[in-house]
C-alpha cells in the first residue's frame, strides 16, 4: 500500500472526510527539518511554500510556478493533481473545501492546528459553517513508519564582533515599538527573529542556522521557552547575565493560556492556529509585523562589515568553480549533482563556514527552465554538449550569508539564446544602477528590472529579489523587489543597510532558463533640497559569464558599468587565487 493510500485509510478510520497539510513546522518556516517534511514524504515533492489537501478519493497538491514542473516529475504515478496558485483559474485552498463540502452534512475536515497558520484555520473554519473540524488529529505521525527525530542542536552564541549589536540594545528597541503599538506582551513564533534578537543560532533546521523556541517579552521580563538541554554551561550563564528567563519549549501553550487583560502584539503570519486559539479571548490582540523583522532587515555596520568579507570568500569558491567548469567541461562529461557537489566542497575550505543556505540548484538546458530544481540520480542530466548550465547557491559563513546565481555558457550558443542572457544582464544592471529618493519601495523599483524582459514580451513569474538575513534565513522581509503588492509582498521602503537580491530571468519551458543575481546593499548617496537619495553597492562577486554575452544589444553605459563591476571582481579576488587562477580571470574579466 503506497503512502497516500494508507493515509486516506487512516482518515476513513477517524471519520475524516479531507485532511490539510501545509509544509511549514510550527514555526511557518520556509525551510524545515527532516520531521517536518510530511508532503515530501506522501508525494515525493521537496519544494517549499506549497498545501497538500488528501480526500477519499484523491490528493491535491498547490505549489507556485516556481515548482510546478518540478512537482509533475517527483510526484511520479502518485494520485495527485498539482493547481498552479497563481493560474486565474486555479481554486484557493477555501473555494476548493467549499466546493467539495457544498450541500454536505456530518462531514469531517482534519488539520493539525499547530501546523496550520492561523489566518488561514481561522477563514476555513467560518466559511464551512456545518463541517466539522477536527484541528488536533496527526495522522502523519501515524502512517510515517522511522520518522525522523524532532530536531534538536546546541545552541550557540554569536560575539558582537559578528553581531554588531547587544541583547539589550535591540530588546529596547522591541520594547519601544510595543509601546507605540499599545502592546504590553509580545510573543515571537518567528526562529530566525528569536536568533537574531538573542544573537544566538543553532542548527534544527536545514540551512537555516536556527533553533525551535518561542519568546514573550513585557515592558520588565523576557521569557525564553527552549528545550533547556540545547542550552551549555556557556550559554546558561549568558542568558542569566542578560536577565532572561527560561522555561521548556513545551511549556509554552500551556503558559499561554495563563495570560488574562493582556494587549498581545503578535504576527498572525508567523503564528500557528494553537498559538491564537490558546490566547483567551479576554486579550486584545494587535496583529502587526515583528518588531524585530525590520531591525534586522536594516544591517549595521559590523554585519556589513562582515557581510562584505563573506562575499570575497564566496567569490572565491564560485570563481574557482567556473575555472575548473570552463576549462574541464569538453574533456569528460559531469552530473549536475557532481557540480553542485563541487561548488559545495570548495565553499568548505572557506574559514567560517556554516553551511549552504539553501540547497544548490544546478540545471542543464531544459532543467534550468525549472526555476527551483534540484539535481537527483533519477532526473538528473550529464552536462555536454552546447547550452545554458544554471547555478543558483550560496552559503551561511559567520560573517554572514549569501545567495548568487550564474548562467554559464556550456558550448556554442546562437545569437537568439545570447540575446536573451544579455537581456538579463540589462535587466541586472538597470536595478544595480537605480538612484531613488527615500520612501521609494521594491514595488517602485521593480520595473527597472522587468522592462528590458517585457519589451521582449518575456515574463518571470516571482520577485526580482528579496531580503536576505545575517546568518539566518536567506529569504527575509520585509523588503524585496516585487511589482505585485499582495498581503505577502507588502511595498517595503528601501532603506541604508538593507541586503537584496536581483534576479531577473527568462525561463523557457522544455528550452532553458537564464538568471543572473547579485546582492545589493542599499547606501546613502547624497542630500539635496529635493531630499534624501539612495543607491546601490554590488556585495556579490563573481565574473559574469562574457562567452554569453551579445556585446552589440549592450548600451555605452552598460558596457561600462560591466567592465567596472569586472575590475572590482579581479582586483578582489586575484590575490586569492592561484596564479594560473589568476591569469584566467583576467581573461574572464576583460573589458568589452
Amino acid at each position: 500500500m503506497d503512502e497516500i493510500n494508507l493515509f486516506q485509510k487512516r482518515m476513513i478510520d477517524n471519520n475524516i472526510d479531507a485532511y490539510i497539510i501545509p509544509s511549514n513546522d510550527y514555526h511557518m518556516s520556509e525551510y524545515t527539518s527532516d520531521f517536518f517534511k510530511s508532503i515530501e514524504y506522501l508525494t515525493g515533492f521537496d519544494g517549499t511554500d506549497t498545501i497538500l489537501i488528501i480526500t477519499k478519493e484523491k490528493a491535491y497538491l498547490w505549489v507556485d510556478s516556481r515548482y510546478y514542473l518540478q512537482a509533475t516529475m517527483q510526484k511520479g504515478d502518485r494520485p495527485i493533481e498539482i493547481f498552479k496558485k497563481e493560474d486565474a483559474n486555479t481554486p484557493t485552498i477555501i473555494s476548493f473545501l467549499e466546493k467539495y463540502f457544498k450541500n454536505e452534512n456530518n462531514k469531517k475536515l482534519g488539520f493539525d492546528s499547530k501546523l496550520l497558520q492561523a489566518d488561514l484555520a481561522k477563514s476555513i473554519i467560518e466559511k464551512l459553517p456545518n463541517v466539522t473540524i477536527d484541528s488536533n488529529v496527526d495522522i502523519i505521525n501515524v502512517v510515517w513508519d522511522n520518522r525522523p527525530e524532532f530536531p534538536f542542536s546546541l545552541i550557540y552564541r554569536l560575539s558582537e564582533y559578528f553581531s554588531g549589536k547587544k541583547y539589550k540594545d535591540k530588546i529596547k528597541a522591541i520594547q519601544e515599538k510595543m509601546s507605540e503599538y499599545g502592546a504590553d506582551t509580545h510573543i515571537i513564533t518567528s526562529l530566525v527573529d528569536q536568533a537574531w534578537l538573542y544573537n544566538l543560532r543553532g542548527s534544527d533546521i536545514n540551512h537555516t542556522p536556527v533553533f525551535f523556541s518561542y519568546t514573550l517579552i513585557t515592558s520588565q521580563y523576557t521569557i525564553l521557552f527552549v528545550n533547556k538541554k540545547k542550552i551549555d554551561k556557556l550559554i546558561e550563564k549568558y542568558l542569566d547575565d542578560e536577565g532572561i528567563l527560561v522555561k521548556d519549549y513545551n511549556a509554552f501553550y500551556d503558559y499561554i493560556k495563563t495570560l488574562k487583560n493582556k494587549k498581545i502584539l503578535i504576527n498572525l503570519d508567523n503564528t500557528n492556529y494553537e498559538i491564537y486559539s490558546s490566547i483567551s479571548t479576554e486579550n486584545t490582540i494587535i496583529n502587526k509585523m515583528d518588531p524585530s523583522s525590520l531591525l534586522k532587515a536594516i544591517k549595521n555596520k559590523a554585519e556589513i562589515k562582515n557581510i562584505k568579507l563573506a562575499h570575497v570568500k564566496d567569490g572565491v569558491a564560485l570563481t574557482k568553480f567556473m575555472y575548473q567548469l570552463k576549462n574541464n567541461y569538453n574533456k569528460k562529461p559531469v552530473t549536475e549533482s557532481a557540480l553542485a557537489d563541487l561548488l559545495e566542497e570548495l565553499r568548505k575550505k572557506n574559514k567560517g563556514f556554516i553551511d549552504l543556505s539553501f540547497k544548490t540548484i544546478c540545471a542543464f538546458n531544459d532543467h534550468s527552465a525549472m526555476i527551483h530544481y534540484s539535481p537527483t540520480p533519477e532526473i538528473e542530466h550529464t552536462v555536454e554538449g552546447n547550452g545554458f548550465l544554471l547555478i543558483d547557491s550560496g552559503a551561511h559563513y559567520m560573517e554572514g550569508s549569501t545567495d548568487v546565481t550564474r548562467t554559464f555558457a556550456i558550448g556554442k550558443l546562437n545569437d537568439k539564446v545570447k540575446t536573451h542572457f544579455t537581456t538579463v544582464l540589462k535587466s541586472v544592471i538597470a536595478l544595480n544602477k537605480a538612484v531613488f529618493l527615500k520612501g521609494t519601495t521594491g514595488l517602485n523599483l521593480d520595473i527597472l528590472a522587468r522592462e528590458p524582459i517585457w519589451n521582449l514580451g518575456l515574463d518571470y513569474k516571482l520577485k526580482t529579489g528579496h531580503g536576505v538575513g545575517y546568518l539566518l534565513s536567506i529569504h527575509e522581509g520585509p523588503n524585496n523587489f516585487y511589482w505585485k503588492q499582495s498581503d505577502k509582498y507588502k511595498a517595503q521602503e528601501i532603506l541604508p543597510g538593507m541586503v537584496t537580491t536581483v534576479e531577473p530571468g527568462i525561463y523557457l519551458d522544455g528550452k532553458y532558463g537564464v538568471r543572473i543575481e547579485n546582492e545589493l546593499l542599499c547606501v546613502e548617496k547624497e542630500s539635496t533640497e529635493f531630499g534624501d537619495f539612495f543607491e546601490f553597492e554590488t556585495l556579490t562577486l563573481c565574473p559574469i559569464d562574457l562567452d554569453a554575452i551579445k556585446i552589440a544589444i549592450l548600451t555605452k553605459d552598460e558596457k561600462e558599468w560591466l567592465n567596472d563591476y569586472h575590475q572590482k571582481v579581479y582586483d578582489t579576488l586575484s590575490p586569492h587565487l592561484t596564479d594560473v587562477e589568476a591569469r584566467w580571470l583576467l581573461e574572464y574579466t576583460k573589458k568589452i
